[in-house]
């Protein structure tokens, strides 16, 4: 589990075929690997990988091809900069909101307008994911955890203070970059919960089916 607060960012250092899919390695002297042991997670632009190499300036993690599907690796290439979250403590600080590491799928910047010191970008996404995504809601975006400020249609807005762009890589996000997207959990497992107690449609929601639900008493 990750906040989306990023710690570091880092390099792809090797991007490597390895029996029909991929090993990465990850470059980043900034990421105190000092407690991080093999079989630990780090995000990764928001994609929760598995340590299966150490080193003492990043680590190296393999990707399935269901990953490679679902994120940005498919087009990522050498020395691309990237995020990077160690795996959140029980005593750790919750940041941003609470990140799976498992991506939904891919969002792409359709416009970047400077406002005032900030900086607003607007996203598409797959409009099945749009449900998910509502204003003043939580997202991650390349593992960084971030706040909506609009909704339109398969449209959706975000807001960068200069503090963001300068630690994370919004920087260098253009016209046509494609990033990977988290929804916030609470809204898939919440229509999960009230699909799974009446198969509702959405005039079926009510007060009293919250309550059954569990999330009202």
């Amino acid at each position: 589990m990750f906040t989306g607060i990023i710690e570091a960012t880092g390099k792809i250092a090797l991007l490597q075929k390895k029996q029909g899919d991929l090993a990465i390695r990850v470059q980043s002297p900034d990421l105190d690997m000092s407690d991080v042991k093999l079989g630990d997670s780090i995000a990764t632009n928001g994609v929760c990988l598995t340590v299966v190499d150490k080193h003492a300036d990043g680590f190296s993690a393999d990707l399935s091809n269901e990953t490679i599907d679902l994120t940005g690796f498919a087009h990522y290439t050498l020395g691309q900069t990237v995020n990077l979250e160690k795996a959140m403590q029980p005593v750790s600080r919750l940041g941003g909101h609470l990140v799976s590491g498992h991506v939904d799928g891919i969002a792409t910047i359709t416009a970047i307008t400077p406002n005032a010191r900030a900086t607003e970008y607007w996203l598409t996404t797959d409009e099945n994911l749009m449900k998910y995504i509502p204003y003043k809601g939580s997202v991650c975006i390349d593992g960084i955890s971030l706040t909506v400020n609009a909704v339109e249609g398969n449209k959706f807005k975000l807001t960068i203070v200069p503090h963001t762009s300068e630690q994370t890589t919004i920087a260098n996000f253009k016209v046509g970059t494609q990033v990977n997207l988290e929804v916030d959990q609470i809204a898939r497992y919440l229509e999960r919960l009230i699909k799974g107690a009446e198969q509702p449609t959405g005039a079926d929601i009510s007060m009293s089916l919250l309550a059954k639900a569990g999330f009202i008493k």
